[in-house]
């Protein structure tokens, strides 16, 4: 479990069922929590690793419960939503955990102007502090229904929630005019590669994958075209139903503030194995980061295509088997 969690349940935090845990990552051993606990996780792999533990798992919610655990993610918009969410559906104590470079002591400081906070502890670099909720003390810090980045709908948290993210426009700039029947956008994210491909009528089916079940929900608003499928699910193991001519993306290199190159490079190795003989992969990367190897481990051919100071396109073909 949780080290804060621990002390926290060591120095007078009871814990009521059922419980519910949002946000929490693999990192934090839940196992010490009751049978029938419920965890909120829209990430997909997180999600699953809690699945596979037996958890009751959903990507929404939390459903009512007595008390409610909270591990903060980095978002400042996207924590206070959270706070909300968890105070209206915890009719006993709403917990909150992270660490300090997460802004927990900004929130903290925050919190103490609605509610009295009974307990409180630092801990790792980090604080977890506990109240009893509240109806209504939070109503405003509640999600939008739809925030807008260049005429896009999208939400807190979700990646480049405010605007057009650059590589992606980059990507978008360097495609060709027609990609093929069968195209996927990998890592999807809210939509905006996806969205602008459907000028192509060559393509007949448009996959859009993306692991953040909340972004995935704003793909569906920004691309409204009967060619596109949604899937939620891991990128760097997704199957398509039958080979595809092309694949995008514009690959996330990291799950927490430490760079992870392998995730990209999962999804240069799951594309390759999911396209057709003569198919071709279009990716934006960071310069820094190292997927020539990967690519070329992949693909019999490699080039790149566009690029600046910040980023690098690449176009490759023929995948090996």
């Amino acid at each position: 479990m949780s080290l804060r969690l621990s002390l926290a349940l060591d120095n007078g935090l009871a814990l009521g069922q059922p419980i519910s845990v949002i946000g929490p990552t693999p990192s934090h051993d839940l196992s010490p929590l009751p049978p029938g606990t419920q965890v909120v996780q829209p990430f997909r792999p997180f999600h699953d690793h809690f699945a596979d533990q037996g958890f009751a798992v959903s990507a929404t919610g939390p459903q009512p419960c007595q008390d409610t655990v909270l591990f903060l993610p980095r978002a400042k918009a996207l924590a206070r939503s959270m706070v909300q969410r968890a105070n209206d559906s915890a009719s006993g104590y709403v917990v909150v955990d992270g660490a300090k470079t997460d802004g927990v002591d900004s929130l903290l400081k925050d919190i103490r102007t609605r509610v009295a906070v009974e307990g409180s502890i630092a801990k790792a670099h980090g604080k977890i502090f506990w109240f009893r909720s509240k109806p209504g003390a939070f109503d405003d810090w509640a999600a939008p229904q739809a925030l807008t980045a260049d005429g896009f709908h999208t939400a807190p948290g979700v990646f480049s929630a405010d605007g057009i993210d650059p590589a992606s426009a980059l990507l978008r700039k360097s495609l060709p005019g027609a990609l093929g029947p069968r195209v996927a956008d990998l890592g999807a994210g809210w939509g905006y590669l996806s969205a602008g491909l459907l000028s192509d009528n060559s393509i007949q089916d448009l996959h859009l994958v993306e692991a953040d079940h909340v972004a995935l929900e704003c793909a569906r608003t920004n691309v409204a075209d009967p060619r596109a499928r949604f899937h939620w699910a891991d990128a760097t193991i997704w199957s398509a139903p039958d080979p595809l001519d092309t694949v995008i993306t514009n690959p996330p290199f990291h799950t927490s503030r430490a760079a992870d190159p392998a995730l990209g490079q999962g999804f240069i190795t799951n594309a390759a194995r999911n396209l057709t003989r003569s198919g071709s992969l279009w990716l934006v990367a960071n310069r820094h980061l190292p997927y020539e190897a990967t690519l070329n481990d992949a693909f019999a051919r490699v080039e790149e295509v566009d690029g600046d100071n910040r980023f690098k396109v690449f176009h490759a073909s023929r995948p090996r088997r």
